[in-house]
C-alpha cells in the first residue's frame, strides 16, 4: 500500500464533480466503454470475459472482495480525467497543497542543536512547486520511499526553516514512522 501515493490520489479525488459509480455492474459498463470492449477488461481485472458480460448484465451483482477492490480502483484511476488533471495544475501553479501527518521527525544540523526525532503531528501548506515535484514524481511512478523524500524536503523548508527565515544551518529533515499522512488541495 502506498500511503503517499494514496494520500495524493485521494486529495485529487475531492475535486471530482460527479460520483464514481457505485454499484459493480455500473463500474463494469464504465470500464467497457472506457476500454472500448470486455476482453481488455477481463485481462486487466484478471477473471473471465464471461464474468464481465455477466456483471454488464447484472446477472452477477456482488463481488468478491478483492475482485470490488481492484474494480473500484481502476474506475477511481479513470474517471474524470479532465477534472483531475485541472486539479493538478491548480494545485502546482497557484493553490499549493496542504499535507496533514502524524509522523516522528527529526533533523541532522550541527552540534549543540536539539535534532532529536520525535513524533510531531503537523498541518503545513505547502507552496506549488512542491505540489508540482509529488504529482510529477506520482505520474512517472516514484514509490512511497520517493514521495516521502519529496515531503520531507518541503517540511525542511516551510517548517523547519520557515522560507529561509531561521535554521538555516538544517541539513536533511528525518520523515519516518508515518502514522498517518494526508493530502488537501
Amino acid at each position: 500500500m502506498s500511503m503517499f501515493g494514496d494520500g495524493l490520489d485521494q486529495a485529487v479525488h475531492k475535486a471530482f464533480t460527479r460520483p464514481v459509480p457505485k454499484s459493480a455492474g455500473a463500474q463494469m459498463r464504465y470500464l467497457v466503454k472506457q476500454l472500448k470492449g470486455t476482453k481488455a477488461v477481463a485481462q486487466m481485472l484478471r477473471i473471465s470475459q464471461r464474468t464481465v458480460e455477466r456483471y454488464v448484465k447484472n446477472q452477477i451483482r456482488k463481488p468478491r472482495p478483492d475482485l470490488a477492490a481492484r474494480l473500484e480502483r481502476e474506475v477511481r484511476a479513470r474517471w474524470q480525467p479532465q477534472i483531475r488533471a485541472k486539479a493538478k495544475q491548480t494545485a502546482a501553479t497557484s493553490g499549493g497543497i496542504v499535507i496533514d501527518t502524524r509522523a516522528r521527525l527529526g533533523y541532522t544540523a550541527p552540534i549543540g542543536s536539539t535534532d532529536q526525532d520525535r513524533v510531531r503531528h503537523l498541518t503545513v501548506a505547502l507552496p506549488p512547486r512542491y505540489a508540482a515535484r509529488l504529482f510529477e514524481a506520482q505520474e512517472q511512478g516514484a514509490g512511497d520511499r520517493e514521495l516521502r523524500e519529496i515531503a520531507a524536503e518541503a517540511l525542511k523548508d516551510v517548517y523547519f526553516q520557515d522560507g529561509g527565515r531561521r535554521a538555516g544551518s538544517l541539513e536533511e529533515v528525518r520523515f519516518t514512522d508515518v502514522e498517518h499522512v494526508e493530502f488537501d488541495l
